[in-house]
């Protein structure tokens, strides 16, 4: 997920003009890390050598944003809001531009930055920003920029099993052991396993001689809890789902590669 799935991230910045106070090399990085919306999954990878992008492998953005003092602005007020037009640039003045088919292929709404409010520049009366941007489909294992998550990790679900009953004040106890939601208390004020799912195996229930006989802490091996933190390009169990694919394909290439070695072997044996 986090090195394999691939998104679409801005890959090159054609500059026509840039008199704020960011240089070229570090406006362009950070363009390049402004996620977008857009699913990878209609895109094709750009071949290897290609000069010119196409409506199937390409997007297109221009930002065109010049700052100017504000005509009617408010009397004895500092601010910068107050004194200036496009003080701030947005990743919201980003503008799709369309190749080809591709405005009747994908919606407007769902081409673009996937947050407005990302700052990418200031600027003070006279700054003016004229860019190019081109955006294609790739994968974090070549640039960071291009994976489709923040994070994404995983753990095994825990297991909690009672080896005796533990009621009164033990059963308080072992309630406050344990993450809120794990353990119950019922009407007889005896202690049981309500949800497994939220204990963050913290072990603190082997600190009291009087309930750490009572349980046993394990851990269900073949049972995995995914945590997947999209950027917003796709939901993350779409990218959960496209990185079982991913592994499927690599187990196949395997299986046939080692298909073909035990029949090449089987070959050489008969020849002998």
């Amino acid at each position: 997920m986090l090195s394999e799935v691939p998104s679409m991230a801005i890959e090159k910045v054609m500059i026509k003009n840039n008199t704020s106070i960011i240089q070229d090399e570090i406006l362009a990085h950070r363009l390049g890390l402004i996620p977008l919306k857009a699913d990878p999954r209609l895109f094709e990878y750009r071949p290897e050598g290609a000069v010119e992008g196409t409506e199937f492998d390409t997007l297109e953005f221009s930002l065109k944003v010049r700052c100017s003092h504000n005509k009617v602005q408010t009397k004895d007020s500092f601010r910068p809001e107050d004194l200036y037009e496009n003080h701030s640039v947005y990743s919201s003045q980003i503008k799709w531009n369309p190749i080809g088919n591709q405005a009747s292929v994908h919606k407007d709404i769902d081409v673009g930055p996937v947050h407005g409010d990302i700052l990418i520049s200031k600027m003070r009366p006279g700054h003016e920003l004229d860019l190019n941007l081109v955006a294609v489909k790739g994968i974090g294992k070549d640039h960071a920029k291009f994976s489709p998550v923040a994070t994404a990790t995983y753990r095994l679900l825990p297991e909690i099993t009672l080896t005796r009953e533990v009621n009164g004040s033990d059963a308080a106890l072992l309630q406050t052991c344990f993450s809120p939601g794990v353990i119950g208390i019922d009407s007889n004020g005896c202690a049981y396993v309500k949800d497994a799912r939220y204990d963050s195996c913290s072990r603190n229930v082997f600190r009291y001689e009087s309930i750490k006989d009572a349980v046993i802490l394990t851990r269900i091996r073949d049972h995995f809890i995914f945590n997947v933190e999209s950027v917003g390009a796709l939901p993350s169990q779409a990218i959960f789902v496209e990185s079982v694919k991913i592994l499927r394909d690599k187990c196949k290439t395997l299986l046939d590669e080692l298909q073909q070695f035990y029949h090449s072997s089987s070959i050489t044996h008969v020849n002998k």
